[in-house]
């Protein structure tokens, strides 16, 4: 817990920031879910890896989909855990 009295106004203002350009937390909530449940459902053949990469960028599609579709760090990010799946079969990836 922080001992900084200002902690509760800065988190709000994250929040605030953050819904322009991730969208409303309860439809992104809606959007990736519905996603991550379809990748659940197909997942048996995937390593760890490979379904953690997929769930991470549900989210990212949701917050593309639920905020701003111009925010270029969504973009990266799809393409950062992309890299890191191929990376892992590459390495063969992480089993369980």
């Amino acid at each position: 817990m922080s001992n900084n009295p200002n902690a509760p106004l800065l988190v709000d203002a994250i929040l605030d920031d953050r819904q322009k350009t991730h969208g409303d937390f309860g439809e992104l909530s809606v959007i990736a879910q519905g996603i991550k449940t379809i990748i659940r459902d197909h997942a048996q053949l995937l390593s760890l890896d490979q379904r953690e990469a997929l769930d991470i960028i549900a989210t990212k599609i949701a917050r593309i989909l639920s905020g701003d579709p111009e925010e270029p760090d969504h973009w990266v990010d799809i393409i950062g855990y992309c890299t890191l799946a191929l990376r892992g079969i590459e390495d063969g990836g992480v089993k369980e």
